[in-house]
């Protein structure tokens, strides 16, 4: 395995550490792939907390695994459709109790704020501390196979691995590198590059009973550049916003680790959503960057005429799906035909993006009318007429920015 920094090091050790898998995205999936594919990506997803949870027994490898599910909360009057969509799209494909509508006090009873209106529950999710489930993931792969960190690919082809060091020859080759993807020929028309910033604070477990949420629910809110929100085993809170730049030509850049406006974002999110936390300190901040899919799911493939396969597209919800990536490109490896590499995610090709710099200029100006909507929104106002028509060119256009 070859590593251009050390494992972890990048978003699969620094993200939310939300861990489920497509229940909670019915309404999109059955848009884009009918019934029977939204059924079958749902059913695929459910393996993934129990896999990862037989990784940890069987390693004993402790990722801070917490079973506890999550919660989608309207946080203003745009966003109550969301929970609604999620909760009539689990009804109407007979999987009722993948999405329960919560009331206002329902939601309070597990997490009370002033500003949720409702909720959608989903059972299935679980959290983890994220660089713990990398490392020990890397620690596993240790015992079966040679790890070079530090040991950057600068050119794939058939068979062949190019580093600063030297060459690496292979058979077959698996290209999993996240938001790195995005500068990779074969896929940069399909992913760009966004940032993700959270904030962390200081324990507080008294102020965590003060708001009822001691059940170590997942939280995330209705915004296209949602907010999510966790604690921690220690009783910290992770907010986390997905509103932070867009990269050019799938560059990665300080912009992604280093975006101050954004970590600004994240804490006011955590403000704004949860004000009974005001006196929690915020000891840590961080980002990184995700590779983000034109219709927001991820994608995996054979490059055409090769042995080279890929994964790619997580779009920020790569924790528990990357268990599933894991065994789709087992098989695409191995050659093996089943009804995992018979879903959409691997028979089909997502949207192509457009060329450079049309991607960056047209994903920065949607990015800007989007925050701006929703910022006027959560002021109980609507957005400017440029505003809104920004926003609502990715879906004109049949593509995906954030949640909605």
């Amino acid at each position: 395995m070859l590593e251009a920094d050390e494992c972890g090091f990048g978003p699969s050790g620094r993200n939310g550490g939300f861990v489920h898998g497509y229940w909670s995205y019915l309404p999109r999936l059955r848009e884009r792939f009918g019934d029977e594919g939204a059924l079958a990506i749902g059913r695929a997803g459910e393996a993934i907390v129990s896999g990862i949870r037989a990784f940890c027994e069987q390693h004993g490898a402790d990722v801070w695994l917490r079973e506890a599910g999550m919660i989608r909360v309207s946080t203003t009057p745009g966003q109550d459709r969301t929970a609604d969509e999620e909760v009539r799209a689990a009804r109407e494909l007979g999987v009722p109790d993948e999405a329960v509508l919560l009331s206002g006090e329902e939601v309070a009873a597990r997490i009370r704020s002033p500003r949720f209106r409702k909720g959608a529950y989903m059972r299935e999710c679980a959290t983890i501390q994220p660089a713990r489930l990398a490392r020990s993931l890397r620690k596993a792969v240790l015992g079966r196979a040679t790890v070079h960190e530090h040991t950057k690919v600068t050119d794939i082809r058939p068979g062949l691995l190019e580093t600063p060091s030297g060459r690496v020859r292979a058979e077959e080759i698996v290209v999993a590198v996240n938001a790195a993807a995005a500068g990779w020929k074969p896929l940069r028309r399909q992913l760009t590059v966004f940032g993700s910033y959270v904030v962390l604070t200081e324990p507080v477990p008294e102020l965590l009973e003060r708001i009822n949420w001691t059940g170590g629910e997942a939280i995330f809110d209705g915004r296209m550049f949602l907010h999510y929100f966790r604690t921690t085993q220690d009783g910290r809170v992770l907010m986390g916003s997905g509103s932070g730049p867009i990269g050019f030509g799938g560059r990665i850049d300080g912009r992604f680790t280093h975006d101050e406006p954004t970590a600004a974002r994240a804490e006011r999110g955590l403000r704004r959503l949860l004000p009974d936390l005001a006196e929690a300190k915020v000891t840590h901040t961080w980002g990184g960057p995700i590779d983000v899919s034109s219709d927001h799911l991820p994608f995996f493939g054979t490059v055409p005429g090769t042995r080279v396969h890929y994964g790619a597209g997580y779009s920020g919800h790569g924790a528990g799906p990357s268990w599933l990536g894991g065994q789709i490109l087992a098989r695409l490896v191995l050659g093996v035909e089943d009804e995992l590499t018979r879903l959409p995610f691997v028979t089909r090709r997502p949207p192509k993006l457009p060329p450079e710099p049309l991607k960056r200029l047209g994903g920065g100006l949607v990015r800007a009318s989007i925050l701006a909507c929703e910022e006027a929104e959560e002021e109980g106002e609507r957005g400017s007429l440029p505003a809104r028509v920004g926003a609502a060119l990715p879906r004109l256009l049949g593509m995906s920015v954030g949640t909605r």
